[in-house]
């Protein structure tokens, strides 16, 4: 097969390129699967490269950013077998469905491949026999699951049991989903086959082994871990590398036995690559394949001493491999090792975790499908997005509002104002004295810490930046009141003035939007007639010479209808499960119902891990008109901005007694809008159980040493 690439190659680099401050860049997300659709939790991770990436580019660095389909593995050779097709009909089928979906949501690789191509079995062929010959690679023979039924091997991801670690139960046989163990699928408690259901039996098979337990590798790897960007990835490296000689690193067995699609282990018959040496691998192939189209030189950036940085984009979930495994076998097969790698959290839909066998996920297809437009998810994902390792969760109601007061209210509403009177009044020029005012100087100088906000992964704080600025610009128009100046001729420089400082400040805001919403900033470009930006036009203003374009529609709002549409998409999968939910308590006995009522009040530790209690500080309070129940509080949480809760505190409380009080407020609370306002929280109070023989409401106050935004654990 030839494996389907996508390109859009960049030009050769100079050989100036370090010494102007030109950097060069390969960055990486992980691999999706060739045996399932994109859905939105993918989609986090995708973005938030691709921001990164764009981000870049608009310094002028010389970026490359590539991908391909993980390919390789029994479940693909399985899928194929029940479709009746091979497998390498499955995944050229599966690569165009994911390309459609990457592109729909503005992910620009350079690169998008296949791990199954030629370059990618001679980097693996390369890469193992240069770790052979530096003493790492080893033949064992071991005791192996296999299926007595289906009469093969079982790979790890075909083996489910009780975790050996934690006792979580369902998880696969290489590891634990719960507790982050790794392990091996023998050590699993009550094993099935997920193939046949069947219990596994042992077979002895001879496997080929990458020794990380050598004290090379361990030694390389400590020093190596300590220049993770994220401390919560260093310390669990370090957790799982153990103290110093205490040898916790198991050697990784890297061969899995015939049938099976991948590439076979040279010299090794019947023998093949495990699918996550050839995954990560791949990360090279797709770049070669760029490499050799586009004339850059391949070996130069991937040397040992390589002046070229390399950055990988994963989940936390697989941290394992890109921080223990990868690194080692770049560092002793003669590669440069990873600049860094940034690890994300999952996503959350609602509350509750996706999961493809509860049918909690939603397409990426669908999104598109129901007519929601992908720019809007890639700005609520940004919003929600820092540098840590944290969850994040899709709040369908928060994703609506935010969106239509962020997008629409803040951000586009400055240039439909101002439009019009511009092009009707003034030939559509700017008046070239109005940029310099000084509240231009304010966003401008804003520019470059937002820009540094997106390098450093802190997507949150860079959007928020940029919506207050949106703010101070829309109280500037307020103040200046362009439809009461146009109703008097006398006012037409004002009105100029108010219009162009408005359009110079809507470009700037575009400027700071751009790594986020591209295709959104593409069409502001063709409106104000501009060039591409990049974050050196900060210094750039509109210009007299070039009039701007007539106002078209820039984005719509997010239409309820548009939610129920896409929950409605992908409801279907979540029938089965409800339907047999529904049977089974149908048909128990009342006392059986009862008790798993009962046992719906337990909650584990991740679930009380999902509720982020923060100190709080009431800096502010005062009665809700209209209102027998709510008293309106101003929190300070430690943020950049307070926040306004409404608490049916009043019957207990007088404003002002509150104020100055330190609280506990619940941050992560979907913001829930009232006809008073929007409610951004939640604060804690106590009460007896029944409040009406015993009245009275406690807010909860800390110890005075406590300081907002502390997280109470």
């Amino acid at each position: 097969m030839s494996a389907p690439i996508s390109a859009t190659a960049s030009a050769a680099p100079t050989a100036s390129a370090h010494e102007s401050g030109r950097r060069q860049i390969l960055v990486t997300s992980a691999l999706p699967y060739a045996n399932g659709q994109i859905h939105i939790g993918h989609m986090v991770e995708y973005i938030q490269t691709d921001i990164w990436v764009r981000a870049l580019r608009m310094h002028g660095h010389e970026v490359y950013y590539v991908g391909a389909d993980d390919t390789h593995g029994t479940p693909i050779m399985l899928r194929a077998e029940k479709e009746g097709i091979t497998p390498k009909q499955l995944i050229e089928r599966v690569w165009k469905e994911h390309k459609r979906d990457f592109d729909s949501f503005g992910i620009s690789f350079d690169n998008y491949y296949s791990t199954d191509a030629e370059e990618n079995r001679v980097l693996c062929n390369s890469i193992y026999t240069s770790l052979q010959a530096a003493g790492l690679i080893e033949a064992r023979d071991i005791e192996q699951a296999y299926d007595p039924v289906k009469e093969m091997f079982l790979p790890d991801r075909f083996i489910k049991g009780e975790c050996p670690k934690c006792g979580a139960k369902d998880q696969y046989g290489d590891n634990c989903e719960v507790c982050g163990s790794t392990y091996q699928p023998t050590e699993l408690i009550n094993p099935y086959s997920v193939v046949s259901g069947a219990t596994p039996i042992r077979k002895t098979s001879t496997h080929y082994f990458f020794k990380l337990s050598d004290p090379r590798c361990e030694q390389f790897l400590r020093g190596w871990v300590s220049g993770l960007a994220q401390p919560e990835a260093t310390n669990k490296m370090r957790e799982w590398l153990g103290d110093e000689g205490e040898a916790k690193l198991a050697d990784w067995d890297i061969s899995r036995d015939a049938p099976y699609f991948g590439f076979e282990i040279p010299g090794a018959p019947g023998k093949y690559f495990y699918v996550w040496v050839d995954a990560p691998v791949g990360y090279y192939a797709s770049f070669k394949n760029l490499a050799d189209r586009a004339g850059i030189d391949f070996d130069a950036w991937i040397a040992p001493g390589s002046k070229a940085e390399q950055y990988h984009f994963i989940g936390k979930d697989i941290l394992y491999f890109h921080t223990l495994f990868w690194p080692a076998m770049l560092e002793f097969s003669g590669h440069r090792t990873p600049t860094n790698v940034f690890a994300h959290g999952f996503l959350t839909v609602d509350g509750a975790k996706m999961s493809k066998s509860r049918g909690t996920f939603i397409t990426a297809q669908s999104v598109i499908d129901t007519g929601l437009n992908p720019e809007w998810l890639r700005y609520y994902f940004a919003a929600k997005l820092n540098s840590t390792m944290e969850d994040i969760d899709l709040n369908l109601d928060d994703f609506q509002a935010r969106v239509n007061s962020d997008l629409v209210g803040k951000y586009v509403n400055i240039a439909s104002r101002a439009a019009g009177f511009l092009i009707k009044r003034f030939d559509g020029r700017v008046q070239d004295s109005a940029m310099h005012h000084p509240l231009l100087g304010q966003l401008r100088a804003a520019i470059s810490q937002i820009a540094a906000f997106y390098e450093s992964r802190e997507y949150g704080r860079a959007l928020r930046t940029t919506m207050e600025l949106a703010d101070a610009v829309n109280a500037y128009v307020d103040t200046a009141k362009p439809w009461e100046q146009a109703k008097d001729p006398a006012n037409a420089v004002a009105l100029h003035e108010t219009c162009s400082v408005s359009l110079e400040a809507f470009r700037l805001l575009s400027l700071a939007l751009k790594p986020v919403l591209p295709k959104l900033i593409e069409s502001v470009e063709s409106f104000l007639g501009i060039a591409p930006l990049v974050w050196a036009d900060a210094a750039k203003p509109l210009s007299s010479e070039n009039a701007i374009n007539a106002y078209k529609h820039l984005t719509t709002r997010v239409d309820p209808k548009q939610i129920e549409a896409l929950l409605a998409a992908n409801r279907e999968s979540l029938a089965p499960a409800a339907e047999t939910a529904t049977a089974t308590a149908a048909a128990a006995p009342a006392k059986t119902v009862a008790k798993k009522q009962d046992d719906a009040g337990v909650i584990s530790i991740d679930d009380f891990a999902k509720v982020d209690l923060r100190i709080a500080k009431i800096v502010d309070c005062k009665a809700v008109e209209g209102s027998d129940k709510l008293l309106q509080l101003t929190l300070d949480v430690g943020e950049e901005k307070t926040r306004n809760v409404f608490s049916g505190i009043k019957s207990a409380y007088q404003p002002q007694d509150l104020i100055g009080k330190l609280t506990v407020m619940v941050v992560n609370l979907a913001p829930r809008k009232m006809k008073f306002g929007l409610s951004e929280g939640m604060v804690l109070a106590a009460s007896a159980a029944d409040e009406k023989a015993e009245p009275g409401l406690y807010i909860l106050e800390p110890h005075g040493g406590a300081k907002p935004g502390m997280r109470v654990k």
